[in-house]
């Protein structure tokens, strides 16, 4: 799932639009896009104190919790928990997930820094990979080794935004690159701060994007496991998550300064890739 830079939609990679998604899922797909979209801006958009974000997602959960009981939630959120309960009970969504969404957006409002890899990737645990395995459960597919590889692709999608969104997010005061990694490329964080492009912050982005390419590649197989139209849709989100690292490798890694974008070519080079995958 991708991490939203102040403004910009925070699930640009979401399958709900496209042709590609099966039709008889897109009802279940968007109640559970509005779901996240919905407790994303209540954790990220407007000029709320930390403590008024945090009390709008307790009662957020609190709705989530009746409707995973068979109890109406309150009106606050009709549009976006009217739909979800049916489709919670239609397809029985696993709400625990849902839930660790809620808890990844709840730490948005808390916290800025990453100590290491290992809390980054939690973070991708409950704000990306819920979304891929919501989605595996609609596909029917369940088994270990395709939960994996999907928790890697999101991982990957997640971290990938991650570094193209830098000059966006350390502004705000959120620094997402994984501080025990500073040491190793002579990064202090006041450099960061002051979004110093240099041979060193270039390097340490080049290693994060790397990690992050490698993580989409151990997911990739994924996309042969899953069926139909949904398979293919799987195939131009692996192929823009590597599109978006290639364009930052263009730049020499200096997303400190530049954000990268993805033009109309580029969506022809993913839609080619994707057809040899």
């Amino acid at each position: 799932m991708k991490k939203k830079a102040h403004g910009v939609d925070h699930y640009e990679n979401f399958p709900v639009a496209s042709l590609l998604c099966p039709p008889r899922l897109r009802p279940a797909i968007m109640a559970i896009y509005w779901f996240a979209r919905t407790a994303d801006d209540l954790a990220d958009e407007g000029e709320q104190a930390p403590a008024a974000r945090l009390a709008d997602l307790a009662a957020y959960r609190d709705d989530l919790a009746a409707c995973a009981t068979g109890n109406p939630p309150s009106n606050r959120w009709a549009a976006v928990f009217t739909p979800l309960r049916n489709v919670i009970e239609q397809h029985r969504l696993p709400v625990d997930l849902l839930a660790d969404l809620l808890s990844a957006f709840e730490q948005d409002v808390t916290k800025t820094r990453y100590a290491s890899q290992a809390e980054l990737l939690d973070y991708c645990r409950r704000s990306a990979n819920p979304v891929g395995r919501l989605l595996l459960h609609l596909y029917n597919v369940s088994d270990a080794e395709s939960l994996a590889q999907s928790d890697c692709i999101c991982s990957a999608l997640q971290l990938i935004n991650f570094w193209q969104d830098l000059g966006v997010d350390i502004p705000r005061g959120r620094i997402y690159l994984p501080a025990d990694g500073f040491a190793q490329h002579g990064v202090e964080e006041a450099a960061l701060l002051h979004l110093d492009v240099n041979p060193a912050t270039t390097a340490l982005v080049a290693a994060n994007v790397a990690w992050a390419h490698t993580l989409m590649q151990h997911g990739a197989p994924l996309v042969k496991k899953v069926p139909g139209r949904a398979g293919w849709e799987l195939r131009l989100v692996v192929q823009g998550g590597l599109r978006i690292a290639e364009k930052i490798e263009q730049l020499g890694f200096a997303t400190l300064g530049r954000r990268p974008t993805l033009k109309a070519w580029d969506g022809v080079v993913m839609l080619w890739r994707a057809l040899w995958m």
